[in-house]
């Protein structure tokens, strides 16, 4: 199918954002709202929201990519990603009006875009949003830290025998053996301190849960980030449920880091994003 690249811009809080509209020639009544991690603009690493956005676009599906404010093109100041709700709230009626057909709209994030998109659903329960596509979603806390460290980076080297034999030769710094047990104490205590009320983490998990549409889920096998989700989700009650999500599908990509630097892994989250995030006809009632 063919498509067209176009700007659009429009107002948020009285700031002036950017984006760049991918439209194919028959677009889906499902658009998609890429929302991008920062700190960083449109294009992404390795211009992957570029070509993920002309992938959608030749399938069929509207594609908007924009700057939140104080990022990119946009006016305004800069915000983390907790604070981008009434941004997206924007990017999405622009799509909508721009593209008329897309009655409803898939919101896709990596890393922390993954959350902001989570956390656009806790604020708003935004009935246009009919579909989440989380890549690798940033769960970042003291603990989950310090576990992801002791389980998936020191266990590893304990267990190389080379390991060993730098450390009796004196090749070892006490900074890294210091850093285990840095790491080992700050995760044991973790596990015993109640969470503070509503952290960012709880209110994600909470509209993992709450969302009734579909869920997709893609982990990067060879990420310390999507190793953190999956320690997050296993220490926190909160996310039991949201695992458990009913129209939730995950994949775990072998081989892949955290932004798919390959054009291999890139073309593969395209794949799987048309083949399990987004909508389609047959799913109609």
């Amino acid at each position: 199918m063919t498509y067209t690249e176009e700007a659009v811009s429009f107002d948020c809080a009285h700031d002036r954002l950017l984006g760049i509209l991918a439209r194919p020639d028959v677009p889906a009544q499902t658009g998609v709202l890429v929302i991008v991690g920062g700190p960083q603009y449109r294009v992404g690493s390795h211009r992957q929201f570029v070509l993920l956005s002309r992938e959608l676009a030749n399938a069929g599906y509207a594609v908007l990519r924009f700057d939140v404010r104080g990022m990119g093109d946009s006016e305004g100041e800069p915000r983390d990603f907790l604070s981008t709700s009434t941004d997206i709230a924007a990017a999405i009626t622009a799509l909508q009006r721009a593209v008329p057909s897309a009655r409803q709209v898939a919101l896709w994030g990596l890393c922390d875009g993954a959350s902001a998109a989570l956390l656009y659903c806790f604020d708003t329960l935004d009935s246009r949003v009919s579909a989440l596509c989380l890549i690798n979603p940033w769960v970042r806390s003291e603990s989950s830290l310090a576990r992801t460290r002791v389980k998936h980076y020191y266990l590893n080297r304990l267990m190389r025998a080379g390991f060993w034999v730098k450390l009796l030769r004196g090749g070892v710094k006490l900074d890294a053996i210091g850093g285990l047990g840095r790491s080992a104490w700050i995760a044991l205590r973790g596990d015993r301190q109640p969470p503070p009320r509503s952290t960012f983490q709880q209110r994600m998990a909470a509209a993992w849960d709450a969302f009734s549409g579909r869920v997709f889920l893609l982990l990067s096998a060879d990420d310390y980030v999507s190793k953190e989700f999956l320690e997050h989700a296993a220490h926190d009650s909160a996310w039991k449920s949201a695992l458990a999500h009913p129209r939730l599908v995950r994949h775990d990509e072998p081989g892949a880091d955290h932004t798919f630097s390959s054009a291999a892994l890139r073309a593969r989250v395209a794949e799987l994003t048309l083949k399990h995030g987004l909508y389609h006809p047959r799913d109609e009632v």
